[in-house]
């Protein structure tokens, strides 16, 4: 009965959204849920699907968002890309494990990837409330970076420890582990590494709140800290949030997305992007095939801590393809593929949706993340310069794509980094559909709420 809690984010969100509107419940209620309370944590419901808190919010935001007539919805091709990936995770753990097995997994598909996809390209754009939005998701994890900074010193996760009370026998079972002689962050997500995924999400989207100027000059909360203004402070925030996970792929990925984000704020962007080009091609290029020698080694010659494990997601990758080829389209199931002796994790995102649902969910993942990201680089660059510089949406989302596919090769995409991801393409979706405006540049960026009233009179005069 403690598990119930789970369902309190569900009720909050639905009064929210049927006594204010679906908006706010998404941006002020859905979003905090998702971002400050473990996804590991489940109401235990006999004979049904068991809900996370987010979940049981999304749930609960959905009906009413279909019971107000889906507003800002429109339907488009990405929308079967995202739906035949989630039904094609589903069906492959379907025929891996039948129904009974597979309820809690099809569920996730449903309320973790579609109904926030489904969130994200209704109710941000159309209502012109990308601020907002990314304003909600940088407040949320500047919570989560001083818990942080509280696991770094002690190693001590505080909603494992509270929180946990509620949920006997639950939890991802994280065991702390150290780097630089500080415990790594895991924060509410259940794994560092899924934590420096988030952050690094989070740092993007600062930094193109920072350029467009969307923070006030001065927040009457931080006015202890005078020397900085309230968008540096945030952006310090969330960059310290990354360095607090100590994951050093996340930092790399995030290092070499920035990259697309030059692009946008140069004056001059076809010369920036070669420029960038020449850049991958002549020094990312070797240094790969560099990676490549130093990882191939076998661990048995590693040298260090560094290079073993290199070395081990070199081997994961070269001794799971013939696993994973077995059963080539629709995978082996969640997790019951057979183990290779020595391999305890697969630290590849690409490799584990191979192994578990096939080929056709691995494919069908690509083309969501990269197809996005080539499509808003070509938006941005067919678009005007913005003012303020680095104010266009575009390559602050074409970076966090190409974040992700660098990233989740050393790590599952799991939890809430998966379903962030989602929100991420329902955004970009709906931006690419239906930017009027960037930056300062020309469009209406008056707000325009969803009408809620019960009784919609027309007022004549």
């Amino acid at each position: 009965m403690l598990s119930y809690i789970a369902y309190l984010p569900g009720i909050w969100a639905y009064y929210v959204a049927q006594n204010q509107s679906v908006t706010k419940a998404f941006i002020w209620v859905y979003i905090p849920t998702l971002l400050l309370l473990p996804d590991y944590y489940r109401a235990i419901t006999p004979g049904l699907p068991d809900p996370s808190f987010n979940q049981s919010a999304s749930v609960a935001l959905f009906a009413v968002f279909v019971m107000k007539g889906s507003p800002g919805y429109k339907f488009s091709l990405t929308d079967l890309l995202v739906g035949f990936y989630a039904f094609s995770v589903s069906f492959s753990e379907f025929l891996a494990s039948g129904y009974a097995d597979a309820q809690n997994l099809m569920f996730f598909e449903l309320t973790s990837v579609m109904f926030p996809y489904i969130f994200a390209k209704s109710l941000i754009e159309p209502f012109n409330l990308r601020y907002d939005f990314a304003k909600s998701v940088v407040l949320c994890l500047a919570f989560v970076f001083v818990m942080n900074l509280f696991e770094n010193k002690f190693g001590y996760n505080l909603w494992q420890a509270y929180l946990g009370m509620f949920f006997p026998g639950q939890g991802l079972g994280w065991i702390t582990t150290f780097r630089f002689g500080l415990a790594r962050a895991a924060g509410p997500y259940g794994h560092c590494l899924l934590d420096g995924v988030i952050m690094a999400v989070g740092y993007r989207l600062q930094r193109w709140l920072q350029w467009s100027d969307a923070w006030p000059a001065k927040m009457k909360q931080l006015a202890w800290v005078p020397w900085f203004s309230p968008a540096q402070i945030f952006t310090l925030m969330i960059f310290g949030g990354v360095l607090t996970t100590l994951g050093k792929g996340q930092w790399l990925a995030g290092i070499v997305a920035a990259g697309i984000t030059i692009i946008g704020r140069s004056k001059q962007r076809v010369a920036a992007m070669t420029a960038v080009i020449a850049v991958m091609v002549f020094i990312g290029l070797p240094l790969l095939l560099a990676f490549l020698s130093y990882a191939s080694v076998g661990r048995k010659n590693a040298k260090d801590d560094n290079q073993e494990t290199a070395a081990y997601r070199y081997e994961l990758v070269t001794e799971y393809m013939d696993v994973a080829s077995e059963r080539l389209w629709w995978g082996w199931g969640l997790m019951k593929w057979p183990e290779v002796p020595g391999f305890e994790s697969i630290d590849n995102h690409f490799l584990l949706t191979y192994l578990n649902h096939g080929v056709i969910a691995l494919t069908l993942l690509l083309a969501i993340m990269l197809g996005m990201m080539v499509r808003l680089i070509i938006h941005g660059m067919s678009r005007p310069m913005t003012e303020p510089k680095g104010s266009s949406l575009a390559f602050s989302l074409a970076a966090i794509f190409l974040m992700y596919f660098i990233a989740v090769a050393t790590v599952a995409m799991m939890n809430q980094s998966c379903t962030l991801f989602f929100i991420i393409v329902g955004l970009s979706d709906a931006y690419l559909r239906l930017s009027t405006w960037d930056g300062d540049q020309g469009g209406d960026k008056t707000r325009v709420e969803p009408d809620n009233r019960k009784f919609k009179f027309r007022k004549v005069l």
